[in-house]
């Protein structure tokens, strides 16, 4: 499951960043703001409409993500070994 697809409130762990085609420096972006393997993350609300953006929380710290942000970030169940 990637970030954008995960449900409100709950929470999940980072498994890894995908770099993009597209965008291959996004995963770089994402690791150096904290989403990073172990990491936990959850999404506490999205935009109107459109669900865009999402805002998510990992660590201690909270961001707003475009959902094709979101789309790079895999996501394990946070009781999965880190």
């Amino acid at each position: 499951m990637n970030l954008a697809e995960a449900p409100l409130n709950t929470t999940w762990r980072v498994l890894r960043v995908n770099p993009s085609e597209a965008s291959p420096e996004r995963a770089n972006h994402l690791e150096e703001i904290g989403f990073l393997p172990g990491e936990l993350v959850s999404v506490l609300a999205h935009g109107f409409p459109g669900q865009d953006p999402l805002v998510v929380r990992v660590g201690l710290s909270t961001f707003a993500l475009r959902k094709d942000e979101a789309l790079s970030v895999l996501l394990e169940t946070k009781d999965a070994d880190a």
